[in-house]
């Protein structure tokens, strides 16, 4: 095999780079728990890999960007899936323009719309998650997305997206929110205002927690 270089390693996967079948791909392994039973971890890595191969291919079926998935290795708990060599959106977004800011953020929103309107919810939504290759945006890392049409998980998807705007982006959160949401109704059309409605309970929720703290 050829050789492989580690690109992320993180709590649940490890990320590496390398070449498949004459492909630029990246391998994404579930990494096992020792401190699980190990039936109940093998279960649970074998169908979050499949999962998220599953909401990656359909993503796509939804004019979303994502990695092509290539092969999935199920007993490994490995995906093999094409490298998008771009920036993620977090890193560009400090040495973006206002109408950069709206351009993209109108984009992403609409691409969650889509995703929602399809029955994804996507589970990580921050712009770390959303990388940006000659000006078009990938949607990557649906390790804790879901199938469900649930009004509760689509809100908690957009309170998080919020949230990263507001913590990670400060300076620009308003402007790239509110162009998230104009591109988040394109798609979602007249289910958006229950939607924003469990949003903002949410938030009231996060701020009563917070208080009592």
């Amino acid at each position: 095999m050829a050789k492989m270089t580690l690109i992320k390693k993180g709590a649940e996967a490890e990320l590496y780079r390398g070449r498949w079948q004459g492909f630029d791909v990246v391998f994404k392994r579930r990494i096992k728990k020792p401190y699980r039973n190990p039936d109940l971890d093998s279960y649970i890595r074998t169908s979050r890999t499949s999962l998220e191969a599953k909401l990656l291919s359909e993503s796509r079926r939804l004019r979303v960007p994502t990695p092509i998935v290539y092969f999935v290795d199920i007993q490994n708990t490995e995906i093999i899936m094409s490298y998008i060599p771009g920036v993620p959106l977090k890193k560009m977004i400090t040495d973006m323009d206002e109408d950069s800011i709206k351009r993209f953020f109108t984009t992403v929103g609409d691409s969650v719309g889509r995703l929602h309107k399809g029955g994804i919810v996507h589970g990580d939504l921050t712009t770390s998650n959303m990388i940006v290759k000659d000006g078009n945006m990938f949607f990557i890392d649906f390790g804790l997305g879901e199938h469900t049409l649930d009004l509760e998980a689509r809100g908690v998807d957009i309170h998080l997206m919020r949230r990263t705007l507001e913590s990670s982006h400060h300076e620009v959160s308003k402007i790239a929110y509110n162009s998230f949401i104009s591109g988040y109704s394109q798609a979602m059309g007249d289910e958006i205002e229950e939607v924003l409605r469990r949003v903002s309970e949410i938030r009231r929720r996060g701020r009563y927690i917070e208080g009592e703290r």
